[in-house]
């Protein structure tokens, strides 16, 4: 399995891939720092899921969810985010992102993303 995690915060990919890996999933994860490098690394590779954040230096989540999306119609992106506004959560949701979370993804979270949002 491949996973991507997009976030400007190192705490905050420390917690979800710390999360992912405590649910005994074996994945090769790849981390990003802006949305600009998430749609680069989707470019170069396709990835079985993308924990993504909403607010990033150079490209933030919403334009790299649609230039994701546009690459791979299928891509399962799950946005992390401290915006939890309802507002955010349509226009992701309308973007094609999977579902979205709030800031930081605990463990039942986690557990929850793999049985309910994603299909692997």
């Amino acid at each position: 399995m491949k996973i991507l995690v997009v976030d400007d915060s190192k705490i905050a990919r420390v917690y979800i891939i710390k999360s992912i890996k405590s649910l005994g999933i074996e994945a090769e994860i790849t981390e990003a720092t802006n949305g600009l490098e998430a749609v680069e690394a989707y470019e170069k590779s396709t990835f079985d899921a993308v924990f993504l954040d909403l607010t990033m230096p150079v490209m933030d989540g919403y334009e790299a969810l649609e230039k994701i999306i546009q690459l791979d119609k299928d891509a399962q992106v799950i946005v992390v985010s401290a915006d939890i506004q309802p507002e955010a959560k349509l226009k992701v949701l309308k973007s094609g992102a999977k579902n979205m979370y709030s800031k930081p993804i605990s463990d039942d979270k986690m557990k929850n993303i793999f049985e309910n949002d994603l299909t692997i």
